[in-house]
């Protein structure tokens, strides 16, 4: 990702938050519809070896804050899942498969569609269709569906009152515990989940989980 202008990456944020794109021209203003799955990579810093151990960057930190800093935090706080890849050693390459397959979540993915759209049919005034995903879920809608045990939204709170999430962010982890409730099978929105979508925001690029320290 970083490998990209900054500008182009900015221009990112707004696509991600309203759905749409704007040309703007001399005499017109045209928005056209642009709901995308953003699915992105990026190196620790230039090399690829950031951080310690064997070949380690050697002009680290300096080149990793460098790198990473391409990537504003603004675009990453519009990204609801962050996840920190370790390097393949040898001894993992000799590990068997995982025990569930892509077949296996793909089916669960489904499964948790059809729940999030059988839910909102149940409730009077939540929107129809695709609005009704957790995805696009805001509001009353969202606070409704992911209606927070005690525990969870203290939980919340505390990330919020430290700074490590921003408005934007709680209304992306209330969206991404509700999902992970839904992949899970559970009726109701826990701690953990909350804990879980804390765990995959970043305030900037890779190597600054914002729940970490207040679980």
């Amino acid at each position: 990702m970083p490998e990209f202008g900054v500008q182009a990456l900015d221009s990112l944020r707004g696509p991600l938050e309203t759905g749409e794109v704007m040309v703007a021209r001399a005499n017109a203003h045209v928005r056209y519809p642009a709901r995308v799955q953003l699915v992105a990579a990026m190196n620790p810093c230039r090399c690829g070896h950031g951080g310690a151990g064997r070949g380690a960057c050697g002009k680290a930190p300096r080149c990793i804050r460098d790198y990473q800093g391409r990537v504003s935090g603004p675009l990453m706080d519009r990204i609801d899942l962050a996840v920190d890849m370790p390097a393949v050693t040898a001894a993992d390459l000799a590990l068997p498969p995982p025990s569930e397959g892509t077949a296996e979540v793909a089916a669960r993915v489904a499964q948790a569609r059809r729940l999030q759209l059988e839910r909102a049919e149940t409730m009077e005034g939540a929107p129809g269709g695709s609005e009704a995903l957790n995805g696009r879920a805001e509001g009353r809608f969202l606070e409704a569906i992911a209606d927070l045990d005690d525990t969870g939204r203290g939980l919340l709170a505390r990330a919020a009152e430290a700074g490590q999430i921003s408005a934007r962010g709680w209304t992306r982890v209330l969206r991404l515990a509700r999902t992970i409730a839904d992949l899970e099978g559970a009726a109701s929105v826990r701690r953990v989940h909350v804990a879980e979508a804390l765990a995959h925001r970043r305030t900037s690029a890779p190597g600054a989980a914002v729940g970490e320290g207040v679980f």
